[in-house]
């Protein structure tokens, strides 16, 4: 999943989770009405055609309908604050809807795959398609590329991974209408088996797609870290606050598209108490302020240095 595309500009948090979840749902509705279309389209031109990829290829369409719903639904309801039961708030219902795609990806793939291979073992029930299809097949590829084009330009405004994995849902889409439009300019050019063999890639590329996004999303739901370049970012934002002169056992963990992290930090021993809390408040505002963390939970270890600045090293916490 491109997700890495959303955070070139890793001190930028400027759009609220509401922003982000208005935004998440225009462009929801804007790939409802596509695939709708779409999905009508191209099971009701394949099925009077005799196109078996383009019907598999708006079986497709149909999957991202359900896709859409579920992003609709998610983007809902992670634009819900902090409560009791979730102190965090509800970020992580983009990551879940992540893995839902994923695994509505894999299924629609496999029923791909095993009706394509029903069609190749029995070839003389593969019939000629009629050219309507290629035009169908062509009008749906380049309706998909325009609608990836627009969602991910969306999903990188608002830096959603969600609205990322959706976009390239859409691309995947393309692809797969590109390889149906090969398969019936091959039917039509006297090879009727490249019709079944296009159903094929299809499957093979949304069983693909959808493995790509479970997997993501399912590392992300088991605490996976901020990937090194952004830890190391946050580490130099810490290191940068006036009276932190360490940094030890920074951890970091995904909570949808934002962060949380843990971390000790080291002041000078002779700061008092409240001097030291201040260090790590202004520490801990400037990490929030300049990346994409949801929260910092920061513990002060004193740090005794001798007259040459030198440091001697950090009590650390028994």
């Amino acid at each position: 999943m491109k997700t890495e595309e959303l955070f070139d500009d890793a001190e930028n948090s400027e759009h609220s989770p509401a922003e982000r979840a208005a935004a998440a749902s225009r462009s929801t509705w804007v790939s409802v009405a596509v695939n709708l279309a779409l999905t009508l389209g191209q099971v009701i031109t394949g099925i009077f055609s005799g196109s078996q990829g383009l019907v598999a290829d708006g079986i497709h369409s149909l999957s991202d309908l359900v896709a859409d719903f579920v992003v609709l639904f998610a983007s809902h309801h992670s634009r819900k604050g902090a409560d009791t039961q979730h102190p965090y708030g509800h970020q992580r219902f983009e990551t879940a809807a992540s893995l839902a795609l994923g695994a509505l990806l894999a299924a629609v793939g496999v029923g791909m795959l095993w009706s394509a291979l029903l069609k190749l073992e029995d070839p003389a029930s593969v019939q000629r398609v009629h050219i309507v299809a290629l035009w169908v097949a062509i009008g749906a590829l380049i309706a998909k590329e325009l609608l990836f084009r627009y969602m991910l330009a969306v999903a990188k405004r608002v830096k959603s991974s969600m609205l990322v994995a959706n976009a390239w849902h859409a691309r995947s889409d393309a692809a797969s209408s590109l390889v149906v439009g090969v398969g019936i300019v091959g039917n039509l050019v006297g090879y009727p088996l490249l019709d079944p063999i296009a159903a094929l890639i299809v499957g093979i590329l949304v069983l693909k797609m959808g493995w790509e996004f479970g997997s993501e999303a399912l590392h992300d739901l088991m605490d996976r870290s901020a990937d090194e370049d952004e830890v190391q970012a946050i580490r130099q934002t810490l290191l940068s606050t006036p009276g932190v002169i360490g940094v030890h056992d920074l951890r970091t963990r995904k909570m949808g598209d934002m962060i949380v992290v843990d971390v000790h930090i080291e002041v000078d021993a002779t700061h008092s108490v409240a001097a030291a809390h201040d260090i790590a408040v202004a520490a801990r505002q400037s990490v929030l302020t300049r990346h994409r963390v949801l929260n910092v939970m920061t513990h002060v270890d004193p740090r005794q240095q001798v007259r040459t600045g030198s440091p001697v090293g950090p009590r650390r916490a028994p």
